[in-house]
């Protein structure tokens, strides 16, 4: 399969880096790569990207894009994603196919996390 003109990478800001990636190494199990102290890197995760220190966030409310997970098992993402500092913003909820949450990560960034029905 051809990489040409594809999705590649993806970049979000993060006010506090060493909390971002703590959550997610502990969360999904992420493994970061550091360019200096104001910049971060991850791969391996069906898109590669990274973290860039700054006062900013991702917020679909503020019209920006919702990277989704996928899980087998929504209820213990949920528990993780709580038990290393991650904030609910959307319960489990169901959709047609599926149910999904919404959370932010330390730094306040917004994912999503979907399975097929509960």
């Amino acid at each position: 399969m051809s990489n040409h003109e594809k999705l590649n990478y993806v970049e979000f800001p993060a006010c506090d880096l060493t909390a971002t990636k703590s959550f997610f190494t502990n969360v999904f199990n992420w493994q970061f790569t550091d360019y200096g102290p104001e910049y971060t890197a991850f791969s391996g995760q069906g898109l590669d990207g990274g973290f860039f220190k700054a006062p900013l966030k991702s917020l679909t409310q503020l019209g920006a894009a919702l990277l989704v997970f996928y899980s087998n098992d929504i209820h213990a993402t949920y528990k993780k994603v709580t038990l290393h500092g991650g904030k609910i913003i959307k319960p489990i909820f169901e959709f047609p196919g599926g149910c999904r949450f919404h959370f932010t990560e330390p730094s306040g960034n917004e994912f999503a996390v979907w399975s097929e029905k509960q």
